[in-house]
């Protein structure tokens, strides 16, 4: 996975900005438009943690957004490809934001609580996704409003042993992905919130900033091991779950992206539906973004998967796991159909070396 340097203009996270009077500082890069703790001391156990432990993360280049207004189920719902009337409440829903040609804007978390609608979505779309969003609210009795980043934030626990640590800290902890509750906590009002994953629990904290220090250093003391977002980073590479912006970009169509968890084929109409509608009756694409295993050098993002000498897909995210049982390459590229059907083992080059993809079929077994 090629370091992430840090721009001048990458606004530190509120954690970040706590890190800094620690006597070992973490090394920080840029992601998700953040500046954010990239590693800290034992990038092994890091990636361990998350793996096989708990490890407590950055959240902070999270944005949540208000939605008021009289029409905002009615707006937001034809805004989204995902339901939105009926989320349960203490419920989410992932999903993906197109154009009327049908391409994907971005995407982000549709969450409800009782009659309260909020957008949750990474730092690095905000701005973008925000203009887009504002630019249909016309007649219609809507309001964006977006939650103060100096005010709250947010920090993750992932991994098999993450409920463990919660239930040391006297939280409760959720049987579902994609659903939330809110707790008082040692005095703080806290949103817990259980997320998407497929081989570990991966909970969010959002915690009013003045509190973060005391949700942090409770976390450790619990059992759970800081880690940087290099290791969660690789981690979601892993279990083969798209980002946007790397993995899933502003040409793909939905059903290229093997995400159908995001899209509601009875919710009614929707920007960009037609498209969607059309190739569900016509019941295919041409490509898929898809989950492989890598034996050989770590590729860089971009590099050409090749069938039988012929180029066959392209590589978009690429992870090496260090875990105890040993390295695992796993990356998410976009394949052309034909040569998934295949069945066979793709190759590829890094320089004169060169290495073999396997396409999964079921979740990795780390």
């Amino acid at each position: 996975m090629t370091e992430i340097r840090l721009p001048v203009s990458a606004v530190p996270t509120p954690l970040t900005s706590l890190l800094t009077s620690a006597a070992k500082l973490p090394h920080t890069a840029e992601y998700r438009g953040v500046a954010t703790p990239w590693e800290f001391d034992a990038p092994t156990g890091e990636t361990a943690a998350v793996a096989l432990g708990a490890a407590a993360h950055d959240l902070g280049w999270m944005r949540r957004v208000l939605v008021r207004g009289e029409d905002r189920f009615r707006w937001l719902s034809g805004m989204v490809t995902n339901t939105v009337s009926d989320i349960a409440s203490g419920s989410g829903a992932w999903s993906m934001v197109l154009n009327a040609q049908g391409r994907i804007q971005g995407d982000l978390t549709v969450w409800r609580n009782g009659d309260d609608l909020s957008l949750e979505l990474a730092a690095d779309q905000y701005d973008r996704l925000l203009d887009h969003l504002d630019h249909f609210i016309i007649m219609d009795d809507v309001e964006l409003v977006p939650q103060d980043i100096n005010k709250e934030t947010a920090v993750g626990l992932a991994g098999p042993q993450a409920e463990d640590v919660l239930k040391r800290m006297g939280l409760p902890t959720l049987p579902k992905a994609m659903t939330s509750i809110r707790v008082e906590w040692n005095g703080l009002d806290l949103q817990i919130l259980r997320g998407y994953g497929i081989l570990v629990p991966h909970y969010e904290l959002w915690t009013p900033v003045a509190g973060l220090t005391r949700v942090w250093r409770t976390l450790s003391t619990a059992g759970a091991t800081a880690a940087g977002s290099a290791a969660v980073e690789a981690f979601r590479i892993a279990e083969g779950i798209p980002a946007y912006g790397c993995d899933i970009v502003e040409r793909d169509l939905p059903q290229e992206t093997s995400q159908t968890r995001g899209l509601n084929f009875t919710k009614g109409c929707y920007l960009g539906q037609e498209i969607v509608e059309r190739i569900r009756s016509r019941g295919s694409v041409h490509r898929h973004l898809r989950q492989l295993e890598l034996d050989g050098p770590l590729p860089e993002p971009g590099t050409e998967l090749l069938l039988d000498g012929n180029a066959s897909g392209q590589l978009r995210s690429v992870a090496e796991l260090n875990l105890p049982t040993g390295r695992r390459k796993f990356t998410l590229g976009m394949m052309r159909s034909e040569a998934e059907l295949s069945g066979k083992t793709f190759t590829y080059s890094v320089g004169a070396e060169s290495g073999t993809a396997q396409l999964l079929t079921a979740p990795a077994k780390l």
